[in-house]
């Protein structure tokens, strides 16, 4: 009976093992950690989590662009300086690490979260210098 679970689980696809986490969890989860995210085998970008739901994200080019986050219903939204109008995400836990689908759709981009670490994000801009 075990192996025959087992074998269940894995003929599950990716997905159906994901479990959504609330803004809640998603707080207390990332809160004063910096987390380094990658989308379709690459490296997208990194993200700190600073308190009262403020955040620091990169493309990892060096330059920062500041925001706050905040719940939409299921979904996890993120609004910036720099980036026009809201960026709605759900968030998921698999094996521990968070997964992101923009808008919850599959289909769209899909963000698994590859490190995780409390030191701060490397930020050079936007726009230093006179």
């Amino acid at each position: 009976m075990r192996i025959l679970l087992v074998l269940l689980a894995l003929a599950l696809p990716a997905h159906a093992q994901d479990r959504p986490i609330t803004a809640a969890e998603f707080e207390q989860m990332v809160t004063g950690q910096t987390l380094s995210y990658q989308s379709s085998g690459g490296e997208y970008g990194a993200e700190e989590y600073l308190d009262n739901r403020r955040v620091r994200w990169s493309f990892l080019d060096g330059e920062c662009t500041e925001g706050v986050w905040y719940e939409k219903g299921p979904q996890i939204c993120f609004e910036y300086e720099d980036i026009e109008g809201e960026q709605c995400w759900q968030f998921y836990e698999r094996n521990g690490k968070l997964l992101a689908r923009f808008e919850n759709d599959p289909t769209q981009t899909e963000l698994i979260e590859t490190r995780r670490r409390s030191g701060p994000l490397y930020c050079v801009g936007p726009e230093v210098g006179a």
